[in-house]
């Protein structure tokens, strides 16, 4: 397998974004409280990862504080910002991990009640690097039959997360799903076709995504998220022709205080004119018309 380290170059392609949008902007929140690691789940130990706690330790045994900070997200923050987007009436795809959405269907209804699309976040929010390949196929049959038996369908885009090497070719050997957002390599879907046959990619984000307000190297209120999320919009807003994702956590973005930068940016992006605001299977068939594999 080999490394693509041109893409498109320097002449990206138009992407005739519907209604002459200068962009297309893509909201995902990303749904994991419950799957996370805990011995309740039957892990070793327990989660260490994107919580309040910077830098907290893993232990064999349950860890209170680290739970509660997870359950924040399914019990308040996810309400809160569904209401952000309902009430403006923007679309959102949800990355929703299997087991984590099985503990709460009210969250599931509300979702499928939005209209909003549900991606497959896998079946545990878990780290995928080193788990056995025969382990991880066998997680994403279990991701597709969870899912499909709360909402009726079948998950149609991709999204691990902390991948392993096997993820990508294991996606397409699946084969049923329209695209794969485990890449963050470029402003724009691309085609992928290492794997035996092409795979639609619908690259995600790492910098625009409220992660960093939990990271040693992120930011440390809502304003300054604002301004990433708003100076990025702008940005390609003058480029032209690109793709913006910005990556949600209920237990981050939706605590009160960050709730309000992502208030403050949805109204931008509704005030310029200029936008798309598309569900990310809506920005993955658009591209398969336009630029068929």
């Amino acid at each position: 397998m080999t490394r693509d380290l041109v893409g498109y170059g320097a002449h990206p392609p138009d992407p005739r974004w519907p209604g002459g949008a200068k962009v297309a902007v893509q909201f995902v929140i990303n749904y994991e409280e419950g799957a996370e690691n805990s011995v309740l789940n039957g892990d070793e130990r327990s989660e260490a990862f994107l919580s309040e706690m910077v830098g907290a330790a893993s232990h064999a045994a349950r860890a209170m504080a680290m739970e509660s900070l997870y359950e924040y997200g399914s019990r308040a923050g996810f309400w809160r910002l569904h209401r952000l987007f309902t009430e403006r009436g923007l679309p959102v795809t949800v990355f929703g991990v299997a087991k984590a959405m099985e503990m709460n269907p009210q969250a599931v209804e509300a979702m499928m009640t939005a209209g909003w699309e549900i991606a497959s976040h896998g079946y545990r929010w878990i780290d995928y690097q080193y788990l056995p390949e025969d382990l991880e196929r066998e997680h994403i049959a279990r991701a597709i039959e969870v899912q499909t038996r709360l909402t009726g369908e079948r998950p149609l885009g991709w999204y691990q997360g902390r991948t392993s090497p096997n993820t990508a070719r294991l996606v397409v050997e699946e084969g049923g799903f329209v695209y794969d957002a485990d890449s963050y390599a470029d402003d724009l879907p691309y085609w992928d076709r290492q794997h035996g046959k092409p795979q639609l990619i619908v690259p995600y984000t790492l910098d625009v995504n409220d992660m960093k307000i939990v990271a040693l190297n992120g930011f440390t209120e809502g304003e300054q998220f604002f301004r990433h999320m708003r100076d990025t919009f702008d940005q390609l807003r003058e480029e032209g022709g690109r793709m913006m994702s910005v990556g949600l956590h209920a237990r981050i973005a939706g605590k009160p205080g960050r709730a309000r930068a992502v208030a403050r940016f949805l109204d931008h992006v509704i005030a310029s004119g200029d936008a798309w605001v598309a569900r990310r299977i809506d920005i993955a068939r658009h591209w398969i018309r336009e630029f068929p594999a």
